[in-house]
């Protein structure tokens, strides 16, 4: 019979880069030092998007929101990562591994619909000015942040359930640096049409329904800029939403390049996946977070005050 085989799988082992030992501390340090420029910049734009009085709009409530996923997102997969560096013995337990699925799950699919909230909230101040004091009162912008947080709580509640009752009955290793859905249902020895017809259903509803309002968002917006006459008004307007989709562009297209680009038959027909792929994915989810405090900086006039008001205060505190 099919399940006379199944193993209960008690512990995982986390292949990553044990096939490269000589580059496990070149990245030990590398990503200690992201990870460390992760928390500092965005925790300045979490701690000035609260302290500043001119920041409480619905624009900065959302970017500490993402400040904050951010962090909770590479603090949820960093450190074991860098603990899995320095170990020998690179195991972590099923239970353990259910959890770091959980909130990987989660913290990606909050992001994804965070940022189409935040295009519609560009969307409504440039093309509707007027209204958009009423459009994104406080009773519209905190449901719409606590309804993405819902979101990815649930989807990642819905697939790691189907995933743990799976029965697993092939070898407990995971060719990859953490327990990535994919990679773990490459273990299970049952039927998992079930499990994809789930993500392609969650994929649908937190991945392509997010992107298709920012684009639909941006191109109003690009229609609303192109019919302002003056050359640097439309340099001004396009400014307040400049930062947003770069961040935009930057974490979509990193997806797209992961999951679109070409890959080998050997590599399609089997489980193996190669050291470029893995690296790939390793610095998906940290340069993003990374650099969206800096590009918020760079490109934010009121974030660069703010930055400078709070450098005062503790200047002249002391």
């Amino acid at each position: 019979m099919e399940w006379e085989n199944q193993t209960v799988l008690v512990e995982l082992f986390l292949k990553g880069l044990s096939g490269y030992p000589k580059l496990e501390l070149l990245f030990f340090v590398l990503i200690l030092m992201m990870y460390v420029v992760i928390l500092l910049g965005n925790g300045t734009l979490i701690l000035i998007s609260i302290l500043d009085s001119h920041l409480h709009t619905p624009m900065y409530f959302f970017l500490g929101n993402l400040s904050f996923l951010d962090i909770c997102y590479t603090t949820t997969s960093i450190p074991p990562l860098l603990v899995s560096f320095l170990s020998e013995r690179k195991t972590i337990s099923f239970s353990g591994c259910a959890v770091q699925m959980f909130l990987g799950l989660a913290m990606g699919t909050t992001e994804c619909v965070l940022l189409g909230m935040m295009a519609f909230d560009r969307y409504a101040a440039i093309c509707n000015p007027l209204r958009y004091s009423v459009i994104m009162s406080k009773d519209c912008y905190v449901p719409m942040a606590a309804a993405s947080w819902f979101a990815g709580l649930v989807n990642s509640a819905v697939q790691t359930a189907f995933v743990v009752q799976l029965p697993f009955c092939r070898n407990n290793v995971i060719n990859h640096f953490s327990c990535e859905i994919l990679a773990v249902l490459k273990l299970a020895c049952a039927d998992i049409s079930g499990n994809e017809f789930i993500m392609l259903v969650a994929t649908t509803l937190f991945i392509l329904t997010p992107l298709l309002l920012i684009i639909v968002s941006y191109t109003l917006i690009i229609l609303s800029i192109l019919k302002i006459h003056s050359s640097e008004g439309r340099s001004k307007v396009f400014s307040t939403c400049s930062a947003h989709l770069t961040v935009v562009i930057i974490f979509y297209g990193t997806i797209l390049f992961m999951y679109m680009k070409p890959k080998s038959k050997e590599t399609l027909n089997s489980d193996t996946l190669g050291g470029t792929d893995k690296l790939i994915s390793m610095f998906y989810g940290i340069i993003a977070p990374m650099v969206n405090p800096l590009i918020y900086s760079l490109r934010n006039k009121d974030v660069k005050e703010a930055v400078k008001l709070l450098l005062r205060r503790k200047i002249f505190n002391k």
